[in-house]
């Protein structure tokens, strides 16, 4: 265990990192729970100093339920591949069994490798709410990384509003990561621009929030950790002491520990382990914080937020489709592992069209990407048409995604989309990362077809009935 002097010293310099090191012009004041500044901007964010946890309202019904001993509790996990991978998520479930061994800990796996909040707000109610958990804890900064201030807002808060909506004793906890892209910004003392963002969210709120990353950034000065770095197998092993970590952690020959392969997706015992020191860190101080009342909702931040989303299936009356689809059963070997995610899947082929009305603001549509997926015309009203591939470097395997219709849209009006899958060339092996372009060498048949899969339609208002 770490001795009192290396604690102190950690904690000392986190405060110099965080107050010293960041400009005097981003120091941030906090909002006060419920108060908006005078002057807030939507479209604009104070970036945050770098501070591993805020304790702020706490977790108090899920603790209360742990100290009861109530006989079951659920924790959905709500975020991207980080939260996707065996990792935090099982340690820190594990860890909370380990401390109420009387209460059994449910985990409810919401994550979807690849997607930020923009997806989650509209999936919030199908992968999450109705499973009725007591803690969502919500890690989407790093995929949100490069969207706009204000739709991280909107979608953030709209994640927030629909849980106590739902259910106003649901607790909800904030965690941020990093990847190696991250270190430079957090080794000046700042949190990165999403995460300051949420940490608005989190001040109006009342929502305790933990940076997993702050541990991470320390040992890279200290020349300790190594961001992106092959996993060696014989591994010796460093103590909690000497990395200023609880347990120990592995690390390669050079003595350093590997955090991932990739800079992002941390190793299990290494990156991970570390991400769960700073949870068992920061959950005494939030366990002591908060009062047992339920969660209130006042005035929503940005009068847009989407809290009020809409799930439309392709087998609504509503939603005309012509040309050449079907509806996929349940043993369609493509959409069949999704459907955990998206209870019905669309496959559209070349010519096939889906066309819709609605009175509101914004649409998407929950569809996947993969090596088949073709580019898609879409038009918005009288606007110009739109070329839209459902394609990416990604592509040697599916995986769900989101694609953008529209938004901004006058919410009092009724809009008319039109979606067509086209037999356009895509240029696949263009598009594929350098580092893929070999699967597609060697399966030139694998990328042949054209096709669109598609789940169902979201949209921010409420559909109507076709003007045709």
């Amino acid at each position: 265990m770490m001795t009192n002097m290396k604690r102190i010293s950690i904690q000392l310099f986190l405060a110099l990192l965080a107050w010293g090191a960041c400009p005097s012009s981003v120091q941030a004041t906090h909002i006060l729970p419920g108060q908006l500044p005078t002057r807030f901007d939507a479209h604009t964010v104070e970036v945050r100093p770098l501070v591993e946890s805020t304790p702020r309202g706490g977790l108090p019904h899920f603790y209360q339920k742990l100290e009861q001993r109530q006989q079951e509790v659920s924790i959905a996990y709500f975020g991207g591949s980080i939260t996707e991978q065996d990792g935090y998520r099982i340690h820190s479930r594990k860890f909370f069994q380990q401390q109420y061994p009387d209460t059994k800990i449910n985990e409810i796996n919401a994550a979807i490798g690849g997607t930020g909040s923009d997806l989650g707000v509209f999936r919030c109610w199908h992968d999450v709410l109705r499973h009725n958990p007591d803690l969502v804890i919500v890690e989407f900064a790093v995929n949100d990384y490069g969207m706009s201030v204000v739709n991280i807002r909107k979608q953030m808060e709209g994640i927030v509003r629909q849980v106590w909506r739902h259910d106003a004793t649901t607790d909800i906890l904030f965690v941020y990561t990093l990847t190696a892209d991250h270190i430079k910004e957090l080794q000046r003392g700042c949190m990165p621009r999403s995460a300051s963002v949420m940490e608005e969210i989190a001040d109006y709120y009342d929502i305790p929030s933990i940076h997993m990353g702050v541990e991470v950034t320390r040992l890279v000065g200290e020349d300790k950790l190594t961001m992106k770095a092959e996993r060696e197998e014989a591994t010796p092993r460093v103590s909690g002491d000497e990395t200023g970590t609880d347990g120990t952690i592995p690390t390669n020959a050079d003595g350093k520990i590997p955090f991932a392969k990739d800079g992002v997706h941390p190793y299990p015992d290494t990156g991970h382990a570390l991400y769960l020191s700073a949870i068992r860190r920061s959950l005494p101080t939030i366990k002591a914080a908060g009062r047992l009342c339920p969660h209130s909702l006042p005035a929503s931040m940005v009068p847009d937020c989407l809290e009020q989303v809409a799930t439309v299936s392709f087998d609504d009356e509503w939603v005309r489709k012509t040309g050449p689809w079907k509806k996929n059963d349940a043993t369609d070997a493509i959409t069949k592992p999704f459907l955990k995610r998206c209870d019905d899947f669309f496959t559209f082929e070349p010519g096939a069209e889906v066309t819709f009305c609605f009175r509101g603001s914004k649409a998407s549509i929950y569809d996947l990407l993969g090596p088949e997926c073709a580019i898609l015309s879409v038009t918005v009203d009288s606007q110009p048409v739109r070329m839209v591939p459902r394609f990416d470097g990604y592509c040697t395997y599916h995986r769900l995604a989101l694609m953008y219709v529209c938004d901004n849209l006058d919410p009092s009006k009724v809009h008319r989309v039109g979606i067509k899958v086209t037999n356009q060339d895509v240029r696949k092996r263009d598009i594929l990362f350098e580092h893929n372009k070999a699967d597609y060498d060697n399966n030139p048949q694998k990328y042949a077809p054209t096709h669109a899969f598609a789940g169902n339609i979201f949209i921010v208002g409420e559909l109507v009935e076709p003007d045709m």
